[in-house]
């Protein structure tokens, strides 16, 4: 029996940090309490004394790039970099190659995750205007949700057909997960800046071209669809102040049928580091106004947005060095987004364990995964630690992603993850992942 014991942690669970030991046997924690004695003397004893004990971070957003696209990254060296940033489980998005809209092509993915993944794994059907057949065969006991592309992003995955749409809406239980941006309203955009500049468009006008107008009605046209249907739906990352009073935080997070994402990108840069960061931090949506992130954050805070996520997606630096119309968007960040939030944590922006819920928690709740998201006897024992006075500065050496960069190089970070456990077993340990591929595919409580 592999038997760890976590000593004199902050231990960081649903709201509460309490001084204590967690007792971790083979995959499970089994013993919570405020002093524990080994029980073997095979036990590992890890002294986490005046460092945060946290659940392992839930991911709800990432783009791995395997099968089609691996010279970015694959699903073994993402989820390596995700264990090294303290995240634990990823949920991760279809439009991979060949885009992941059948179930055999969808299951030829968890079958490389079963041999390759760090962290536990699953991965989202992607809908189009015509798989209304395949997407109503997804088991919802081990399959996330349904991802569908309201804007077009990486990949060929665009849902534009309103009768497509609402049959989808209509037929489906799965959760609903969309990229919410209005496609004709981006290409009208484009088409502007692009008669002025031609392809080489500065990278500070793509919030122009992405623009909030484009975010918001989309986003306006899915939450009525979904009221209309009752459908459940989940909006990934929302960028503009003028999306936020769609949300409630008026019920709790369990009675919610329409929930929101931000990402840490959204949270962390502004407009203004166009100039410095470039096509670094060209995503889809766009990096908006620093108004608009000081939103997110009030959002997220008072629980209008419920999760944070990365949407890591990697692309070479050589693709991201293209011109305008060529670079692709998107960026890696599974193994800084843990260390961002605990440094805006130091920032007095957010407390520890507002983090752990949005982190953790509520991504667990949302998707309904079993036994993950919480430090609870009985629960898997996906663990982190993470030391709150240990600075580090992230550079091309510590970088783990295959693309080899980050929008963070050359920031030192106040907080370091020292250790990550995935079911039970160390996977990381002071910028050192073990060769352990121990995820599992996550399972989903559901009464389909």
């Amino acid at each position: 029996m592999n038997t760890v014991l976590i000593k004199n942690a902050k231990i960081v669970n649903e709201g509460k940090i309490v001084e204590g030991d967690v007792l971790i046997e083979d995959e499970f924690i089994v013993e919570i309490a405020e002093s524990i004695s080994p029980k073997s003397p095979n036990c590992k004893i890890i002294d986490a004394e005046g460092n945060y004990l946290i659940p392992g971070a839930i991911d709800d957003q990432v783009h791995f790039r395997e099968p089609g696209l691996t010279h970015k990254g694959t699903i073994e060296t993402e989820s390596r970099a995700a264990v090294a940033g303290g995240i634990t489980s990823f949920i991760e998005q279809p439009n991979t190659v060949p885009n992941a809209v059948t179930q055999e092509i969808l299951e030829e993915k968890y079958q490389i995750a079963a041999r390759t993944s760090y962290a536990n794994y699953s991965f989202m059907m992607g809908g189009t205007n015509d798989n209304l057949e395949e997407i109503l065969k997804t088991n919802p006991k081990n399959v996330a949700g349904l991802k569908l592309f309201l804007g077009s992003s990486t990949g060929d995955m665009l849902v534009d057909s309103s009768a497509a749409l609402e049959k989808i809406f209509s037929s489906t239980k799965l959760l609903i997960a969309v990229h919410s941006e209005d496609e004709t309203t981006v290409k009208e955009n484009l088409e502007k800046y692009k008669l002025q500049f031609g392809d080489d468009i500065p990278v500070q006008y793509h919030p122009e071209i992405r623009s909030v107008e484009a975010c918001y009605k989309s986003t306006v046209k899915v939450i009525e669809l979904a009221k209309r249907t009752g459908a459940r739906l989940h909006v990934f990352h929302i960028s503009t102040a003028k999306e936020l009073d769609l949300f409630t935080n008026k019920i709790p997070l369990e009675e919610k049928q329409i929930t929101a994402e931000v990402c840490i990108h959204h949270l962390w840069f502004s407009d203004e580091d166009y100039a410095t960061k470039g096509n670094l931090i060209k995503w889809n949506p766009a990096v908006k106004s620093a108004d608009d992130r000081k939103a997110l954050w009030a959002a997220l805070l008072d629980d209008r947005i419920d999760v944070v996520a990365t949407d890591h997606a990697p692309h070479t630096l050589e693709e991201k060095k293209q011109v305008y119309t060529k670079a692709p968007s998107g960026g890696p960040l599974v193994q800084h987004a843990v260390v961002a939030m605990f440094e805006a944590h130091h920032q007095g922006k957010i407390s520890v364990e507002k983090i752990v819920e949005k982190m953790c928690h509520n991504p667990a709740k949302i998707f309904k995964i079993e036994k993950r998201g919480f430090i609870k006897e009985g629960f898997y024992a996906d663990l982190v630690i993470v030391n709150a006075g240990l600075p580090w500065n992230v550079k091309k050496e510590n970088i783990i992603a295959k693309c080899g960069w980050s929008p963070f190089e050359g920031y030192n970070f106040k907080s370091r993850i020292s250790h990550t456990f995935v079911n039970g077993e160390l996977v990381y340990q002071n910028f050192k992942v073990k060769d352990k591929k121990v995820g599992k595919r996550l399972l989903f409580e559901t009464e389909l």
